[in-house]
């Protein structure tokens, strides 16, 4: 019995060995042949536009790259590129809503740190404006609650500072939501990690790919579908 159990046991592993080899070679396969399509498929997702002198910097929001998009922003503001800085954020799920009604209250406002983080690199806190977004829940959300605020404000021109891989899309989105009504330019943040010449060697940049095509295929079916 114990023999048998063993002969099983080394069966399945055998299998998986073979199943692991075959995978590899089929990925090796992909990128030895198709490697050109994969780098095209990640610049294609890249916008960085020379800035030019706008009415303000506006940091689109996100998680943990978020950083390096606040860095952006402090350099084009330190290159006299906008008296300005636009952050937002204070997103709500309905599950913080109800802790907030019973009695939650956060430890500091939402924009705090953001702030201390453009105060380093010697943006002053009297020129960011912060816009919350309560109910905004992706680029297009984001775009129309935060553009619709700035030219109530009286801007007329913007860069847009965004990651890497989200430049392109958020450029479009934005041009073409406010065309006639903001001029936008769009910057990529420079220590953003994303390399577009090797991303699916990243499980994280997978991520970021695969959801920014699907995200455009999402948006153009959304203009396709929604009524007039």
């Amino acid at each position: 019995m114990e023999n048998g159990r063993e002969n099983k046991s080394d069966k399945k592993t055998l299998r998986k060995r073979r199943l692991l080899i075959v995978f590899l070679f089929l990925l090796s396969v992909l990128v030895l042949f198709f490697r050109p399509i994969l780098k095209q498929m990640g610049r294609f997702l890249i916008l960085d536009e020379p800035p030019v002198t706008s009415d303000a910097i506006v940091v689109l929001y996100t998680g943990v790259d978020y950083y390096s998009r606040l860095i952006e922003a402090a350099r084009l503001y330190n290159a006299n590129r906008a008296d300005y800085i636009v952050i937002n954020g204070n997103r709500k799920s309905e599950d913080l809503i109800t802790l907030e009604n019973m009695g939650f209250v956060p430890c500091c406002p939402w924009w705090e740190d953001f702030v201390r983080i453009l105060e380093l690199f010697d943006a002053p806190a009297e020129n960011i404006i912060s816009v919350s977004a309560e109910e905004a829940y992706d680029t297009v959300s984001e775009a129309e609650r935060v553009g619709t605020e700035l030219i109530e404000r009286g801007f007329r021109s913007i860069i847009v500072t965004t990651s890497k891989y989200h430049t392109r899309r958020a450029g479009h989105i934005w041009k073409d939501r406010f065309a006639g009504e903001l001029s936008v330019r769009v910057s990529a943040a420079k220590t953003d990690p994303f390399d577009p010449d090797a991303w699916w060697t990243q499980g994280r940049q997978i991520r970021w790919v695969l959801s920014e095509y699907g995200a455009w295929v999402y948006y153009y079916w959304k203009k396709i579908t929604e009524p007039f």
